[in-house]
């Protein structure tokens, strides 16, 4: 279970992570807003407190591997990676700008740190079982995390693989389903009413959780008795707010990808800074 000093700490490193997401897209006055707004948390947790990484060998053969699979919220994962080193903070400026090493989706040739390309949605989800099942053939004890968008689970891809990875009891396998319950051109039930994903993955041979995507603390222990699990893929089904924390984008229907002015971010981005100050001022027991 999380200690209120580690949740602290991944608090500050989510509102850090959307405060410097929020800077990014700054530069450009355009971008994949919401999707990148609704996986901080998930981002601060897994980079945080679980993924073993070596930010000077982005490469390293032990390292466990992150498949964003919803490419365009790759403006969050980069925010994260710069803040753990994997490159210079200056280099958030120049993400989508002609020669930038942070394209808008996920390039694996381009950015340290990014393990996978990725942004044809359904396509991650095979990438990452093929990383988890080759890591097991090659004896590494490695975890390989994915993160679904839950538009992205429309996709028969998807369901492929769910049970490829319980037929192959992927147990180095955590997967995380962004249910912020809304896709590019509308709600997702309304779209294509996904149901009970967390049944439909365990009716597919998977262990299965639900938890506030919201809630460092909640993701942190979904995630560490995910990694207990033995025998089978996990997935933890993370009920999210598009958008989240973003003045201008958050309750919008159509914020998947949006502009905004400058008074938009600029207000967006002051409170993010207050954000940060006040978890960093807050007193914790250790």
């Amino acid at each position: 279970m999380i200690t209120e000093s580690l949740q602290q700490k991944l608090e500050l490193f989510a509102a850090q992570i959307r405060l410097e997401t929020l800077k990014e897209f700054a530069h450009l006055g355009f971008g994949h807003v919401g999707g990148a707004m609704s996986i901080v948390e998930t981002l601060a947790v897994l980079y945080g407190a679980f993924m073993r990484i070596d930010p000077a060998n982005p490469r390293w053969e032990d390292r466990d591997w992150l498949v964003l699979s919803k490419g365009h919220a790759g403006p969050a994962l980069y925010a994260a990676l710069a803040l753990k080193g994997f490159f210079p903070m200056e280099e958030l400026k120049t993400l989508n700008k002609p020669g930038t090493n942070l394209p808008s989706h996920c390039d694996r040739n381009k950015t340290p740190g990014v393990d996978m390309t990725t942004g044809s949605l359904g396509q991650g989800i095979s990438t990452a079982i093929g990383i988890a099942l080759g890591n097991r053939l090659d004896g590494r004890d490695n975890i390989t995390y994915l993160i679904l968008g839950d538009g992205e689970c429309d996709e028969g891809q998807v369901w492929e693989g769910a049970l490829f990875a319980a037929h192959q009891r992927l147990d180095n396998l955590v997967a995380f389903v962004d249910y912020n319950k809304q896709q590019l051109d509308g709600y997702t039930r309304d779209v294509l009413d996904l149901g009970d994903l967390a049944g439909k993955f365990a009716s597919f041979g998977w262990h299965a959780q639900e938890v506030d995507g919201g809630s460092v603390a909640e993701i942190y222990n979904a995630v560490e008795k995910a990694r207990e699990v033995k025998g089978q893929p996990a997935v933890i089904v993370l009920h999210t707010v598009k958008g989240r924390g973003c003045s201008f984008a958050e309750g919008i229907l159509n914020n998947h990808h949006m502009t905004f002015t400058e008074e938009q971010i600029a207000e967006a981005i002051a409170k993010a800074e207050q954000a940060v100050e006040m978890i960093s001022s807050r007193e914790v027991n250790p």
